[in-house]
């Protein structure tokens, strides 16, 4: 394992007005070490099971910022590029939940990108998806400086995150990347539906550019309640870009680690019966739907399942349960899901080589095409 590491944090990649599409931010090579803000943001409806992931970090509009952890002496690795989840609502990727360092000592350079959420990024025009992409556009102009290679990027995210690489995968024309993985992604919330809804939102949010944030985000929680409800179950996740894609020419280019973890649902439903039932509506089916439209598009796809649980707790493998696996786990101690337990160091270890030999060399660097993690 490397541990000589160099990290740069809170590089502004893009910049913009309310509303408005993000132009481009060179960068003048100064390598921060302060973290950035994160988008305003409620709360997290997963706070009791994750804990807060955005603490200690400032609120800003102006939140399109990345930061790079790269092993020192790097050259021609395999790049990371990770987008974080919080239902498109909450979180960062400035988040000390979501620390690179040891997923970077597996000799990978990792990028972790934050972007706009909510009103400010989903209510029109996709303004969170255009900001992923100059980030992306941003690794490739500039990775290779902290020794990345640009022609071997994968990217990964997970919840949130994770349909953020589905949309990326669907709209991306530049070649910007080459593997992703997918992490729960909610796909059961993603129905010819959500168009519709968009627009119904846009319609109950009567916001400007000189709307005060709070007010924004009042606005926001209003619609959420009047509006997500008449769209069930895309209106569990009511801000999130809006695409149609070319499936066949995302599968001829990209490689694709796609799964969930055994009991996504529990978080978000009272009794085991019925978070089985929300596990397989919008994480389980939606994976092996996704899995196998992928392939017959003439892609190569690989599945997982992330079954670990600590003994007594309440929620089992749960929604974000293999986050503390992927990133540094002391930074998750607390969080209700673990139920104080320690994350497994093997199974840490296992999942941190596994992303990162997929990042390296793709499918062939898997041991299956359908793999198991934890009992």
């Amino acid at each position: 394992m490397i541990t000589d590491l160099v990290q740069a944090r809170g590089i502004r990649y893009a910049t913009s007005s309310r509303f408005a599409p993000p132009s481009p931010v060179a960068w003048d090579g100064v390598r921060g070490s302060t973290r950035g803000p994160a988008c305003p943001q409620p709360p997290s409806a997963l706070v009791a099971v994750v804990g807060n992931s955005v603490a200690g970090l400032e609120f800003s509009e102006h939140c399109q910022v990345l930061s790079v952890t790269a092993p020192a002496g790097a050259d021609g690795l395999p790049v990371m590029v990770w987008f974080h989840g919080g239902a498109y609502l909450t979180g960062s990727g400035e988040s000390v939940k979501y620390e690179t360092t040891l997923l970077a000592s597996e000799g990978v350079v990792v990028v972790s990108v934050s972007y706009r959420l909510g009103v400010f990024g989903y209510l029109r025009d996709n303004l969170g998806l255009q900001d992923q992409f100059v980030a992306l556009r941003w690794v490739r102009d500039n990775i290779a400086s902290f020794g990345g290679d640009p022609s071997n990027v994968t990217i990964f995210g997970q919840s949130a995150g994770a349909d953020s690489v589905y949309a990326l995968m669907l709209t991306d024309t530049e070649s910007l990347f080459h593997r992703a993985i997918m992490q729960s992604a909610p796909l059961g919330t993603r129905s010819p539906e959500r168009p519709s809804m968009t627009a119904a939102l846009q319609a109950a949010v009567e916001v400007d550019a000189t709307t005060p944030i709070e007010d924004v985000l009042a606005a926001q929680a209003a619609a959420m309640a009047s509006v997500g409800p008449q769209f069930a179950p895309s209106g569990g996740m009511p801000f999130a870009p809006v695409v149609e894609g070319d499936l066949g020419a995302a599968a001829s280019r990209v490689e694709l680690l796609i799964g969930h973890t055994a009991d996504d649902g529990s978080p978000y439903v009272p009794s085991r019966e019925h978070w089985e039932a929300v596990t397989e509506l919008i994480f389980a089916a939606g994976a092996r739907a996704f899995a196998a439209d992928f392939e017959a598009a003439g892609g190569e796809v690989a599945t997982y399942l992330f079954k670990w649980a600590p003994e007594g707790a309440p929620l089992g493998s749960c929604h974000c349960m293999e986050l503390p696996f992927l990133f540094d786990p002391e930074s998750w101690l607390g969080a209700g899901m673990l139920a104080g337990a320690k994350p497994d160091p093997d199974l840490s270890r296992t999942i941190r080589t596994t992303w990162a030999s997929f990042a390296r060399e793709g499918l062939t660097a898997l041991p299956s095409r359908t793999l198991e993690f934890g009992e």
